[in-house]
């Protein structure tokens, strides 16, 4: 179980922002406490693409606390993955 922000480089005003997404919403919220992100920002809530977008400042706060790095087709793969998985549960 980890936690992961992407190379993604979003402009938002004068902001550069990213993802960062987990394995498990409690995993994603956890990291969210530890570097200073306020909850309430969540998006895509209970789907396969939840995830904050985060400034460079606390993305490098992230991986300080161990978040892992990866390229944007590294999560473009995870996100399909995790979407599977969550459609196969769906089906049980």
């Amino acid at each position: 179980m980890s936690v992961y922000v992407d190379s993604a480089k979003h402009h938002y005003g004068r902001l550069i922002l990213c993802h960062m997404f987990a394995d498990t919403t409690e995993e994603l919220l956890a990291m969210a406490e530890k570097i200073g992100v306020a909850t309430r920002w969540l998006q895509a809530v209970d789907t396969a693409h939840e995830h904050f977008d985060i400034c460079k400042a606390k993305r490098a706060l992230a991986v300080s606390h161990g978040a892992i790095q990866v390229t944007r087709g590294e999560l473009a793969r995870m996100l399909a993955e995790k979407k599977l998985e969550s459609l196969s549960e769906v089906k049980k």
